[in-house]
């Protein structure tokens, strides 16, 4: 298969069956007509009952078309959804990503299928997303979506092309950045930090946005999130405690717009995740000026001390 008729939704899930419920229950809603579901195995024989019921959750979806992987090992966050995005981009032209701690808005499927129809032959964008926050929301954009340099990864679609060059690390990309000079820490300085993280935690995401930026690609980000993340507690793998990017109470779907916006980056972007997520550190480079001038006083004290002729004379 290789068409643009339908595309599915890629259902990564683990050992939360009370959530994997709410997700699956929000994909009826919508519709959608075809799910690779992706089962990870378990890291620890506790972890097997709960993997089990999320297994017999999926099995039992009849309301669509299914197609069920039950990976017999444990592979991790990162590497399970590389692997599993990787597979279905064998067989479809796009797709969209779900999570199973993700929750979204009747509309959400159509609205994503719509906006990856519509930009599927456009180079400059690489990706959209059903989520947006308040603090990274450019003012002014009213009900129309808008173009982050910035991609997501909670509940997104993309296109074959755009998983090209995902076997690089994300620290390598930082380096193919520099190279080019594009600087790394310009959406943020979580950035470089998950990069560094990478490897030994297994996540996946840091990667992809560093391509968006490596690439100078855009995301497609709605005026408002229809994606909720309901997954903060401490079963979860890279979110355990909620945090400021809660959303505020869902809104209905956004309208889908009668012409779609032309692929520009809004300026206010960048700055608003340096202001949300920091910056580049400021470089001191006279601080060490300060460090020197105590310790030749320290030096010189201790000089005076032990010699008479300097004991008696006066210095600054």
């Amino acid at each position: 298969m290789d068409t643009f008729a339908t595309t599915p939704v890629v259902l990564f899930a683990y050992a939360r069956p009370d959530l994997l419920q709410r997700t699956l229950a929000c994909l009826r809603e919508n519709h959608v007509p075809l799910i690779y579901a992706f089962s990870d195995g378990p890291a620890t024989p506790e972890k097997g009952p709960a993997v089990a019921q999320v297994r017999e959750l999926l099995r039992a979806v009849d309301w669509c078309q299914t197609r069920l992987v039950e990976r017999p090992n444990n592979l991790g966050l990162g590497l399970s959804i590389r692997t599993g995005v990787a597979e279905v981009f064998k067989e479809h032209e796009s797709l969209i990503v779900f999570e199973d701690d993700l929750i979204c808005v009747p509309g959400t499927y159509d609205y994503l299928c719509a906006a990856l129809r519509r930009y599927r032959d456009d180079p400059r964008v690489m990706s959209v997303t059903a989520w947006t926050h308040a603090r990274v929301t450019p003012p002014g954009v009213g009900g129309q979506p808008y173009f982050d340099g910035r991609a997501e990864c909670w509940v997104w679609g993309a296109w074959r092309r755009s998983w090209a060059g995902m076997e690089a690390t994300a620290l390598e990309m930082i380096r193919a950045c520099e190279a080019q000079g594009i600087d790394p820490w310009r959406y943020g300085a979580d950035l470089p930090s998950m990069a560094e993280r990478e490897l030994k935690q297994n996540i996946w995401a840091v990667r992809f946005l560093y391509l968006h930026i490596l690439r100078r690609a855009l995301c497609l980000r709605p005026p408002w999130s229809m994606v909720e993340h309901i997954g903060f507690d401490p079963r979860a793998t890279n979110a355990a405690t909620a945090t400021d990017w809660a959303n505020p109470p869902f809104r209905p779907c956004p309208p889908l717009p009668t012409a779609w916006p032309e692929p520009v980056e809004r300026r206010e972007c960048s700055g608003l995740w340096r202001k949300a997520c920091g910056g580049k550190p400021v470089a001191r480079p006279f601080r060490w000026a300060g460090w020197v001038l105590r310790l030749a006083r320290q030096a010189f004290g201790v000089v005076k001390r032990r010699t008479p002729l300097l004991r008696k004379a006066r210095f600054p």
